[in-house]
């Protein structure tokens, strides 16, 4: 199993659009501009950042949606949408191994 795993290629560290069709990419497009503009709060992870999201239904929908349309084009990222009991704050996890971090940051154009 340990070889399997380091058998495994690891995708390049970088965004490839090209599996996309252009209404797929619309649609990732709208949807990231939309989420990125609700973030609430951003907190710095050892291997990405975990950001606050608004906790109604359609925030987490789109989120939700986004996520699977961006592992599409970014295998390298891992994501998490962690939804806390009670009502309690909604947060996306990017993370991914040495490199992503960094990545995400340009990007971001930090």
């Amino acid at each position: 199993m340990e070889e399997a795993m380091s058998a495994r290629r690891e995708s390049p560290i970088a965004c490839i659009l090209e599996p996309f069709s252009p209404a797929e990419r619309a649609r990732w497009e709208e949807l990231g501009t939309k989420w990125r503009a609700s973030v609430l709060e951003i907190r710095e992870l050892p291997d990405g950042y975990a950001l606050r999201i608004p906790s109604d239904a359609a925030s987490v929908l789109a989120v939700a949606e986004w996520m699977t349309l961006d592992r599409v084009c970014c295998p390298f990222l891992g994501f998490a949408l962690e939804i806390e009991r009670e009502g309690g704050p909604v947060w996306l996890r990017l993370t991914g191994r040495t490199g992503v971090k960094e990545f995400m940051q340009q990007a971001a154009g930090r």
